[in-house]
């Protein structure tokens, strides 16, 4: 199978971009009318995660106070969601500040808002995987079964759309959106077929359901890299309170390496934060799997970002494909990551207007 990024997505990157500067030039970011006054240190800011191994750092960082002492006398008010779509509504809705969240959404809120939304770090790359009943050994079998994802118009729906579109199989494969435990539940019960899932779910679902793994989505990217969870905020709270953002990257960083050079301990505070938000707690195995599947890192793989955009399209999420110029903004953490010794973390050509 031949890899989602290509020689012609570098061209459409190159191209997106160069549009984008063209038909926006001097236009300013749409959500503000001039530059909006840095206001300081917030006095609470609201920062939305999944109970997943793939938002890892976020329950890290919120469980073992990483955020909280960087944020000093900024409260910090953790909010669970199940899927991107809905952290996004909230996002823009003003009922959170901060979201960990896959590219999809993140993508798709920057395009229908007007360039409202700036992903300013990654976290988590790779640990998704559709995983299907034993007798499916290839994607043809799938015709007329029911998959499941997370939520419509979640990273998830898109990657299984997007392959199922690339197989020949859109329209012949029926795609039910399920939280992941009700997911887990519908495929134990024979209600649906298989489900394209992250982390700790896709092991979940092998271990202790005896499904078996169709396709890992890393086998699709080269290099096996490709974001699964960033971290994004609106650009109004971005330019307001620059010192809070700041403060949340540098949790975000201290998180990655003390969960690079404590791998046991970091996997026992996720398993601790799941339990304590899902009151379910993960096997050994099925811990050990989902680690093993994702890479911790604050890089969002931004050479990624043409095909995921192309992937809204292919999914039918939106209509064609989006601008994106503007949409990354890594200043403040490349700022905090040299601040601490470590290289810059490059944007693929993105610029921030």
């Amino acid at each position: 199978m031949s890899t989602r990024l290509s020689r012609r997505t570098a061209v459409v990157l190159a191209l997106v971009l160069a549009l984008a500067s063209c038909s926006r030039a001097g236009g300013g970011d749409p959500a503000t009318t001039g530059q909006p006054r840095d206001l300081g240190p917030v006095g609470e800011i609201r920062v939305g995660y999944f109970a997943n191994v793939t938002h890892a750092p976020a329950i890290i960082g919120v469980d073992k106070g990483f955020f909280a002492r960087e944020l000093g006398p900024s409260k910090l008010v953790p909010q669970t969601f199940n899927a991107g779509p809905e952290a996004i509504s909230a996002l823009l809705g003003g009922s959170l500040d901060v979201a960990f969240l896959g590219p999809g959404p993140a993508i798709n809120a920057f395009t229908k808002s007007g360039g409202t939304v700036r992903l300013i770090a990654g976290a988590v790359s790779g640990g998704v995987q559709l995983v299907v009943k034993p007798d499916i050994a290839a994607p043809e079998q799938l015709r007329g079964r029911t998959l499941a994802t997370p939520q419509l118009g979640g990273t998830q729906d898109i990657a299984l759309k997007t392959w199922l579109a690339r197989n020949g199989l859109a329209g012949q494969v029926s795609v039910a959106a399920l939280k992941n435990a009700q997911a887990f539940d519908a495929f134990r019960g024979g209600e649906v077929d298989g489900a394209w899932l992250p982390e700790p779910w896709a092991s979940r679902l092998v271990l202790d359901a005896h499904a078996k793994v169709l396709v890992d989505e890393k086998t699709l990217w080269p290099g096996g890299h490709f974001p699964t969870t960033v971290v994004v905020t609106r650009n109004e709270f971005l330019q307001r309170h620059p010192t809070t953002i700041r403060a949340i990257l540098r949790g975000q960083v201290a998180v990655l390496e003390w969960a690079a050079a404590h791998r046991d301990e970091a996997k026992a505070a996720v398993n601790d934060g799941i339990e304590a938000r899902t009151r379910n707690r993960l096997s050994p195995a099925a811990l050990d799997r989902a680690f093993d599947a994702v890479q911790l890192s604050p890089d969002p793989h931004a050479l990624t970002y043409a095909q995921l955009a192309q992937d809204s399209v292919t999914a039918g999420v939106i209509p064609s494909p989006p601008y994106l110029e503007g949409l990354i903004d890594l200043r403040l953490l490349n700022e905090e990551l040299a601040a601490r010794g470590k290289p810059a973390i490059r944007t693929a050509g993105f610029r921030v207007e």
